[in-house]
């Protein structure tokens, strides 16, 4: 039977014991505590290149808001796009990617890839969703602008090495898991021994016999049953668990490699969801084109709309510009506004070209106005590249506003008539009183496009005693674009070429042409034949299949782009 003096002595020890441990709890959360952040910086032998791209992965890693810390020589950008984006921007140029952390969590992982040594400078890109431009140093919050992933480039000009210092704050793991359970074990070893030691004391009866009463037996008893336990097991386990918990802060686990990252993975997958751009975008680009169309639009030069104008919209205006310098009455192009921004049509089919639509009506819109931007490819901005004004008492079709899918020109899934149908009929329509298509697309009672180009080419027909004339209408396929509606019909836009051809009946007849036309052809008469071509804007809606209603004309407008004698 284990004697007094060493119960006291046991007693004792689990009460040390018992402090060391709770000591060793009370430490995880104020002496051995992690801090807050960690930072980690790009190795500073790094190999020079003009791209430099952070990977998405890096503003999840730990959580929380990443703090990006840059110093470079002049002036240079950081921009923060969709991952896809990013890398279609940078495509084939020299470029390095910071791709994760070291397992100290004091060194950034970065990886080169070679390529071209210069890249355009990414300044003023539509793919960047924000940017940031500075001179010398750089403090960054990295937050997301939207759902979804965020990739950053950072580049000076394209052609000077991007910034190579570096470094990245990431908030760290705080949690101490051990803390309370050290404490919570320390205050029962120390009241463990508190309870032996109490236990242990002298009795002042009975002492002599060592009985003493029927309690203090019983309390003896229990007293020797704990005694008799491994002690040595227990102390050597606590001391172990101390030295584990104690050991210092929370580890940086470095990330994982982006190809063999399954969220990364899930993530890239599901980036095609998303709409190529955000109603911010969306608004920066349709202010800059706004601005460029009327600068053009009040010099009546073509040469100032060239970096946000192109296709239809820049032949149409250009002759427009030229037209109107020698005739004055001649109709100026309804003018480009970004309000009022009515709606806004935008693809979540990130391949290029890019087509998205707004639909407008600010001042001198006297209807609201279709534009049609395109994005040709990745280093391209958003031109504008058809205006077209709505028909009068035609209701715009729903289109979701969280982006929707453009179609092939040839595809019918689900719908009526495909896209390139659906031009075809109308072009047919434009050309022949009696088309098939009479009945299967149709306009509103108010809109007269459709109406007003067939009663043209019939009066001109029957005025036109010295000359034989005729009229074609032939879609520009590769200029139909489709976008899927919320009903499961579709819009189709795209440019018809109207031709309008003269000859004279007999030798010695002349054709006259007007003011508008013979600005273009250089004269007003002639005998030989003439010539005019038009650019038609147009916008179809398409039901869905199964259904009996005709396709409608929605937007119509023309311009005269060429006028010669034959």
């Amino acid at each position: 039977m284990i004697g007094v003096p060493l119960r006291l002595k046991t007693a004792a020890a689990l009460v040390l014991l018992g402090l060391l441990t709770l000591l060793a709890g009370i430490g995880q959360k104020t002496i051995w505590a992690p801090s807050e952040t960690f930072t980690a910086s790009a190795p500073a032998d790094g190999q020079a290149a003009p791209l430099t791209v952070i990977d998405q992965n890096l503003r999840t890693l730990h959580g929380g808001t990443v703090k990006i810390d840059i110093e470079g020589d002049g002036n240079f950008l950081l921009a923060a796009g969709r991952p896809d984006d990013v890398d279609a921007w940078v495509g084939q140029t020299a470029h390095n990617t910071v791709t994760g952390v070291s397992e100290d969590g004091k060194s950034l992982q970065v990886e080169h890839a070679d390529g071209e040594a210069t890249a355009p400078s990414p300044a003023g890109s539509d793919l960047w969703v924000s940017a940031e431009n500075a001179s010398g140093e750089l403090e960054y919050s990295w937050t997301p602008p939207a759902d979804g992933d965020w990739t950053l480039l950072l580049a000076s000009d394209g052609t000077q090495p991007a910034p190579s210092s570096i470094s990245m704050t990431f908030p760290n793991d705080t949690s101490t898991p051990w803390a309370i359970p050290l404490m919570v074990l320390g205050s029962l070893l120390i009241l463990g021994g508190i309870v032996l030691a109490l236990l242990s004391a002298p009795k002042r009866n009975g002492e002599g016999d060592g009985k003493g009463s029927g309690f203090a037996q019983r309390a003896r008893a229990r007293s020797e049953a704990r005694s008799s336990s491994p002690l040595g097991m227990v102390a050597a386990g606590v001391a172990t668990v101390v030295v584990a918990a104690g050991a210092g802060t929370a580890a940086h686990a470095a990330s994982p490699s982006p190809s063999s990252d399954p969220a990364s993975a899930a993530s890239a997958a599901g980036q095609a969801g998303s709409p190529v751009l955000l109603d911010a975008q969306f608004r920066r680009i349709l202010e800059q084109v706004s601005s460029v169309a009327d600068a053009g639009d009040a010099a009546k030069d073509a040469a100032k709309l060239a970096e946000r104008v192109g296709g239809t919209e820049l032949e149409v205006r250009t002759q427009n510009y030229k037209i109107r310098s020698q005739v004055g009455s001649y109709e100026a192009r309804m003018p480009v506004r970004s309000t009022k921004l009515l709606t806004t049509v935008v693809t979540k089919d990130r391949e290029w070209p890019r087509s998205v639509l707004a639909v407008t009506q600010g001042d001198g819109n006297v209807v609201p106005q279709l534009l049609t931007l395109v994005q040709a490819s990745p280093r391209e901005n958003y031109k504008l590249v058809e205006t077209n004004p709505l028909q009068p008492g035609t209701t715009f079709p729903t289109i979701n506003r969280d982006g929707t899918e453009t179609m092939a020109a040839g595809d019918k899934t689900g719908l009526l008539y495909s896209g390139e149908e659906a031009m075809s009929g109308l072009a047919d329509r434009l050309t022949s009183a009696d088309s098939a298509f009479k009945d299967k697309l149709v306009e509103g009672e108010s809109s007269p496009y459709i109406a007003d180009t067939l009663s043209y080419q019939s009066e001109v027909v029957k005025a036109g005693e010295n000359g034989n004339f005729a009229f074609t209408h032939k879609v520009v396929p590769e200029s139909t674009v489709v976008f899927r509606t919320a009903d499961g019909g579709a819009l189709v836009l795209g440019r018809i070429n109207f031709g309008f051809e003269g000859t004279p009946k007999a030798a010695g007849d002349k054709l006259t042409i007007g003011d508008d036309a013979a600005a273009l052809a250089g004269g007003k008469e002639t005998t030989t034949g003439m010539v005019l071509s038009f650019a038609e804007s147009m916008a179809v809606y398409i039901p869905p299949a199964g259904s009996t209603d005709p396709m409608k004309l929605v937007a119509a407008t023309r311009g005269l782009v060429g006028a010669s004698f034959k």
